[in-house]
């Protein structure tokens, strides 16, 4: 009993920890559109992604605040990894003809909002 107590206790320590916190998913973007990833307050967090697709894709920062940087284009089958600051959108962008597909793993800050523009 003491050991069951024990190890509850150390999985929920470990689940609220947020250096446990991590996101794993397959998102689909259209055809000329873009896929953002916190557009909200937040804090730092990490973006392991690869590029699905048969096209190129491009990633890049904006702070929320305004502006964008550190533009960087994705060939097919690439994998890379983004370090985000606090406060900063990660936008995927798909700028081709043909529907993007990318794998995304986030760890850090994941209360992240999500969405398409």
């Amino acid at each position: 009993m003491k050991n069951l107590l024990f190890a509850s206790i150390l999985l929920m320590l470990i689940s609220s920890c947020r250096i446990f916190n991590s996101l794993h998913s397959t998102t689909t973007i259209k055809p000329q559109e873009s896929f953002v990833l916190g557009n909200n307050q937040h804090g730092k967090f990490s973006v392991k992604i690869r590029n699905l697709s048969t096209n190129t894709i491009q990633v890049h920062r904006a702070p929320i605040d305004g502006g964008n940087h550190s533009f960087i284009d994705i060939k097919p089958n690439e994998m890379i990894k983004v370090k985000v600051e606090r406060n900063t959108a990660f936008i995927i962008q798909n700028s081709s003809k043909e529907t993007a597909s990318v794998s995304l793993v986030v760890k850090g800050d994941v209360g992240l909002s999500m969405g398409y523009k």
